[in-house]
């Protein structure tokens, strides 16, 4: 079976394309990746902005031509932080429906929280309980789980790489007045992050998606972006908070002459680290040991396609 997982957050729309047997790992076959910024100034507005839409539903049709090219059988397409905090969400929704064919599932914090955890346990042995971090353009996931138990406890927080930017990180670089600022809120969210998921529980840490990937690349030292190179990678805190430093307090230019960072990527990486960097102190604090951190390129793309299969209810 060929199926399509398709996940539109705050700053890119993902398409992952896989053939399914059962009980085997998906196999790719398409993953493309576009910085389409749905959620320019939903944080301020409430609302998507008209230009944000139509550079989203552009994609679509693009996603919408690959999968009929490979005979897609089944798709499932997954709108997350910006979409439920849009009031013109049914704009959205109706543009999508009208390319695509298929109706976006808005999903709750929880449920991207599960699709993110499952994602990633489906490529990564977890069977002592592990936290999982999906850090996004709006929101960011945290979920402790493990594969005989599956999620024990998930929250999302409203705190993401796009949110960030826009809210706190006015100049180039950002100020320290900024940056604190910017901490502030994201420790407030963890303080509540850690009511609902016990890192005391989890025996490593995972992070996955755009930001973790792209701090793993400044760490690596990778002169391009290279994802077999970054999946799987093991980082200890120093190296990881070494990396988030720089690209806080890079200029934009120094940031865009980067050969890893995406150009879409450029102006809200130093927010994106500023968020990983708090997640990752957080986590060395309250978990009994972090010798090292992990990232994985798989994701909530890929919960969405086994979702799509029908591997996960």
């Amino acid at each position: 079976m060929k199926v399509a997982g398709i996940d539109c957050g705050t700053n890119s729309i993902r398409l992952l394309i896989a053939d399914v047997e059962p009980g085997k790992p998906l196999v790719d076959v398409v993953r493309a990746m576009e910085v389409v910024r749905l959620g320019q100034g939903v944080d301020t507005t409430g609302k998507f902005a008209e230009e944000a839409l139509e550079r989203t539903f552009a994609a679509t049709e693009r996603y919408a031509a690959l999968c009929e090219e490979h005979g897609v059988q089944a798709i499932k397409f997954v709108a997350t932080s910006a979409t439920r905090d849009a009031e013109n969400r049914e704009l959205f929704i109706d543009g999508i429906r009208s390319r695509l064919g298929v109706t976006p599932e808005v999903v709750s914090g929880d449920r991207e929280a599960q699709l993110s955890f499952f994602g990633a346990a489906s490529v990564i042995d977890i069977s002592d309980p592990v936290a999982v971090v999906d850090l996004g353009g709006g929101s960011t996931e945290i979920v402790l789980g493990s594969k005989a138990e599956g999620v024990i406890g998930a929250w999302s927080m409203n705190v993401g790489c796009v949110r960030m930017q826009e809210r706190h990180l006015q100049t180039d670089p950002p100020t320290e007045q900024q940056i604190e600022a910017a901490r502030v809120d994201i420790r407030a969210a963890l303080d509540e992050a850690t009511k609902h998921v016990d890192l005391r529980r989890a025996t490593r840490l995972i992070g996955l998606a755009g930001t973790v990937t792209t701090v793993t690349a400044r760490a690596l030292g990778l002169p391009t972006y290279d994802p077999d190179a970054i999946d799987g990678t093991e980082l200890t805190v120093d190296q990881v908070l070494e990396a988030c430093t720089w690209l806080m307090t890079a200029t934009r230019d120094e940031r865009a002459a980067e050969g890893y960072m995406h150009p879409g990527r450029v102006d809200v990486i130093a927010s994106g680290a500023l968020v990983w960097s708090e997640v990752v102190k957080r986590c060395q604090e309250d978990m009994v040991s972090l010798p090292v951190v992990t990232t994985s390129e798989h994701d909530i793309l890929d919960g969405i396609a086994l979702w799509a299969a029908g591997a996960l209810s």
